[in-house]
């Protein structure tokens, strides 16, 4: 089993301080197993909202939550979207000492109905896969093809591995996009959504895929919403400033997860993938998730201008601003665009993140580090 530390920390800090604890997330991507490893020792009542027996239980829900001391664990809250009133009901009461830990697959329909019902009450977490904080051996290039769902990148070979997520990708389909109340054909997801992995690093041109789908621009966005609303796609926006040139406007598209997009796109193996015309788009989004994951930004963006310039990711932290260049070669060069966009951005530092092994300095403000060591990014900042 691999240990979550980053977040036992962060459940333990909200659980604390928060009557109402949102772990949010991806179906399979380990809610209930980091959930049920945060409560082993701890006074807790748990249920599971998906099965009959649990759901019978909550017949009177005000009743049997608000008898429970200590912790209450309930999992596929939006299976019972009607217990958020009840959760601020309990919340609300004098001298109330009950905590209240919900977990729930990502959907927009979920974030908004605890936002409304439980504001001022609720504190989220967002559940990710896999990182390489969380490997205790380091294994990016495993992880990278396999992604970070804890059963894809678990399986004994790669064959199960590309099984598993065949089946994911199947499931999300044709039961979690309905079950969103979102009435579109399984078929014509999965068609856009293999379109997508094409556009995987690319700016994002609703128009061109409408096009290929025979869809309105309006309806294809509204799928890319879908896909972002679940965590299945990061839309990556752009960074403006007034510096007298024209900047790029549309978002950037990644799959938030390498092995989905390696599913899609068809690629089993490393031998394949890395002969594949996607190999560095593929590895730029995993970098750029590692890295987000490592550093953990407020805000994050790409910055470029119609003239070439440009940076893969731009965050501010504390104050004051950095840079993240994604290369997948062995000997990364240092570009015209890197320190153009250290002149314009000013930028305190810019790190070109790479697939080696060794960390080296190229000068005062930029530094080439191996994906391996990004934890040293979130220790110089």
């Amino acid at each position: 089993m691999i240990k979550r530390p980053y977040y036992i920390k962060r459940l333990s800090a909200s659980v604390k301080r928060s009557p109402v604890t949102a772990l949010l997330g991806p179906r399979q991507c380990g809610k209930t197993t980091l959930a049920r490893i945060f409560a082993e020792g701890k006074n807790a009542t748990y249920f599971d909202l998906e099965s009959r027996t649990d759901s019978r239980r909550l017949q009177n829900p005000e009743l049997v939550l608000g008898s429970i001391k200590g912790l209450a664990v309930l999992d596929e809250i939006q299976s019972m979207p009607e217990l958020f009133n009840v959760l601020r009901v309990l919340s609300d009461r004098p001298g109330n000492k009950t905590r209240f830990l919900i977990l729930g697959s990502a959907s927009p329909g979920i974030i908004k109905g605890v936002s409304e019902t439980l504001a001022g009450r609720v504190e989220f977490i967002e559940l990710s896969g896999f990182d390489l904080s969380e490997m205790a051996t380091v294994d990016h290039e495993t992880l990278w093809l396999r992604g970070g769902y804890p059963r894809s990148f678990l399986s004994a070979n790669n064959e199960d591995s590309m099984a598993w997520r065949e089946g994911f990708i199947r499931t999300f389909l044709e039961r979690d996009i309905p079950q969103l109340g979102i009435t579109i054909p399984s078929t014509a997801m999965r068609r856009f959504w293999t379109m997508l992995s094409h556009y995987h690093g690319q700016y994002w041109n609703s128009s061109e895929l409408a096009r290929s789908m025979g869809l309105s621009d309006k309806t294809v966005r509204s799928y890319l919403d879908i896909l972002t609303g679940a965590f299945m796609i990061r839309q990556l926006q752009p960074w403006h400033e007034n510096i007298g040139k024209r900047q790029v406007k549309a978002p950037k598209i990644y799959f938030r997860d390498s092995g989905l997009l390696h599913s899609l796109l068809g690629l089993p193996d490393l031998t394949i993938l890395q002969g594949h015309p996607k190999v560095g788009a593929s590895w730029e989004g995993f970098a750029i998730e590692q890295v987000l994951q490592s550093v953990r930004p407020t805000e994050s963006y790409f910055w470029a201008t119609h003239s070439g310039a440009e940076i893969d990711l731009f965050f501010i932290q504390k104050g004051k601003r950095y840079g993240i260049e994604a290369k997948y070669s062995e000997a990364p060069q240092v570009t015209r665009s890197m320190e153009n966009s250290l002149e314009v951005l000013g930028l305190k530092h810019l790190w070109v993140v790479y697939p080696g092994d060794k960390s080296y300095p190229v000068n005062g403000k930029i530094s080439v580090c191996p994906l391996q060591n990004i934890s040293d990014i979130n220790k110089a900042i």
